[in-house]
């Protein structure tokens, strides 16, 4: 298994091939497989990516993310231009019913209300926002109305795992009870972790999803 050091290396190493992010801009402490990030950024997105980086790394169990979004004076915008643009945002992106969105901004928080159909509507909404200048961070409350069965449900589930090569079916479980699905099993990266919640939450009418996957690293891995 790789130690605590190895792993904070990788991290960094990482973290630096992002093209748009200082290395400098961001701190990494590893003890006992879970890495904490730290430091501060002037957008959102680059407070995402650092995060998903991490959830790259082999041997990572858990990231702690206390990383500070400081928009700079040159990006600052008002909650009301803020605003603006993420109702023109989600006007713009049709796999988006906009109509059925509705925003609050307050001091750069950007809160996301309402109804959609579909688990993916739901992330895309979030996704087309957090790469507006100004915003700080983003609450999702935007709820999900199943119309599918659950017998149902969980064929479309399974076939999604078989279709990513990412994803190991055969070591992921998966439950289906109404419209919540629970995933039990092992994987060998948080990022393989990621791609098994996001194959769930891409299925039509998942309203909610408990992971309790466990990360294991590969054997064979020296330390």
């Amino acid at each position: 298994m790789k130690t605590d050091l190895q792993i904070q290396q990788d991290v960094m190493d990482e973290i630096t091939w992002l093209p748009f992010l200082h290395a400098a801009e961001i701190g990494v402490a590893v003890k006992n497989g879970v890495v904490t990030l730290s430091g501060q950024v002037d957008t959102y997105t680059k407070k995402i990516a650092a995060e998903n980086a991490a959830k790259k790394i082999s041997g990572v169990k858990a990231v702690a993310e206390d990383i500070q979004v400081g928009v700079s004076s040159i990006y600052r915008r008002t909650d009301t231009e803020i605003a603006e643009a993420a109702l023109n945002a989600l006007q713009w992106h049709t796999a988006v019913q906009d109509e059925k969105v509705k925003i609050k901004v307050e001091n750069g928080v950007v809160t996301l209300q309402g109804e959609v159909e579909w688990a993916f509507q739901r992330n895309n909404a979030k996704t087309v926002i957090e790469n507006l200048t100004g915003v700080r961070s983003i609450i999702n409350l935007i709820e999900i109305k199943p119309k599918i069965s659950a017998f149902e449900l969980e064929q479309k589930i399974g076939a999604a795992f078989r279709r990513n090569a990412n994803i190991d079916a055969g070591k992921v479980n998966v439950a289906v009870n109404g419209s919540k699905v629970t995933l039990t099993g092992r994987v060998s990266s948080l990022t393989e972790k990621d791609e098994a919640e996001n194959a769930v939450w891409a299925a039509p009418g998942v309203y909610s999803v408990e992971s309790k996957l466990t990360v294991e690293e590969p054997e064979g891995i020296l330390m």
